[in-house]
């Protein structure tokens, strides 16, 4: 029988991404998402790569009787939790929003798994770092005062984790991630934001097409090579991928360690930085497309620059980032490309 993999937001950018890597893997995802952040689009991408419907379930875990029920009827293996808000600009118009969501979500979810599987990976954050002292950040860099609500909710998020773990012997990974960007090879499923994009290379794509008049580099002035702010991208596929070899990681532990419970974090990124406008002159050198853009101020909740040592998920997960900051714009372009195609099927 095939382990049943529970995907909180498994509807959402990475959260698709993953259930192909779970069902490619031998896992059977079941996906939990109430597309308020997300589309059906997305389930129908998943559907043509599979060739099947996995099931889905279209409920919000803020909804505890609705959450209870479900869990109930359901046996499942281990659980993947990205169902959370996670725009920086977003959190710091509309903190409250943000700290009910994202830290109400994850509680509701721990109580209710208590007499069920206690495997779970929670989707984090490098933001939990704020602006570092040192770089590469490593796993062992303390959390600075956090840049956003966003970034906080990250932080409050994994102190629960970590004494929830210790307190009710949860066995738990925390993956941080820096910054996912690109589409599956199919072109089926990719970055679908509602509305105006609040990350960068969505943006890109939707000005290089035609939807946005222009895009705004958010800050020329910072203290770096070209003055854009630095961040380590990595291929939305490759952060996919790393779910899976965790989900083994979890699955693969001794009795003895699962009955004490552990609490594990790691960085997943490239181990590389690079800045806004390297982003936007390699979009146009791959895709041959003129960008629109221009230098505008600093955006509130931006930290100047950020890249993650990765040593210690390849040890430990013996897990890589394979893909260049090439192909993720190859594959982010022939997404919005196919977008263009299928826009009588989206429904946002």
């Amino acid at each position: 029988m095939k382990p049943k993999i529970l995907v909180t937001g498994g509807a959402g950018y990475i959260g698709s991404h993953t259930v192909i890597e779970l069902a490619n893997s031998g896992y059977e995802p079941i996906i939990l998402d109430n597309l308020c952040k997300s589309s059906p689009f997305a389930l129908k991408g998943i559907e043509k790569i599979l060739g099947y419907k996995p099931d889905f379930y279209n409920i919000d875990l803020l909804d505890y009787p609705r959450m209870e029920t479900f869990l109930k009827s359901v046996d499942i293996q281990g659980t993947i939790h990205f169902a959370a808000y996670k725009a920086v600009g977003e959190s710091v118009i509309d903190p409250l929003r943000y700290y009910r969501n994202n830290l109400d979500s994850l509680i509701n979810l721990l109580y209710l798994l208590k007499d069920k599987s206690k495997d779970f990976i929670f989707s984090s954050s490098c933001t939990v770092y704020g602006q570092p002292d040192t770089l590469p950040v490593t796993e062992d860099s303390p959390f600075k005062p956090a840049e956003s609500p966003y970034g906080y909710t990250k932080q409050v998020c994994e102190r629960i984790l970590a004494d929830t773990a210790k307190a009710e012997k949860y066995n738990v990974i925390a993956l941080r991630y820096f910054n996912p960007v690109g589409a599956h090879d199919s072109s089926y499923i990719g970055e679908l934001p509602i509305g105006v994009p609040q990350n960068l290379v969505p943006f890109i794509t939707q000005a290089a097409i035609g939807k946005r008049d222009k895009l705004t580099v958010f800050g020329s002035d910072y203290p770096t090579p070209d003055g854009s702010c630095i961040r380590d991208y990595i291929h939305v596929v490759d952060l996919a991928k790393a779910h899976v070899k965790s989900i083994e990681r979890l699955l693969g532990y001794s009795e003895d360690k699962k009955t004490n419970g552990s609490f594990e974090y790691y960085n997943l990124g490239t181990g590389k930085g690079n800045s806004v406008l390297e982003v936007i002159h390699t979009f146009e050198r791959v895709n041959q497309v003129k960008l629109p853009y221009q230098l505008g101020p600093r955006r509130p909740g931006d930290v100047i620059e950020v890249w993650g040592d990765v040593q210690k998920s390849k040890k430990d997960l013996s897990w890589v980032a394979e893909r260049d900051l090439d192909n993720m714009m190859e594959t982010a372009w022939k997404w919005e490309l196919y977008l263009k195609d299928h826009a009588s099927e989206i429904q946002n």
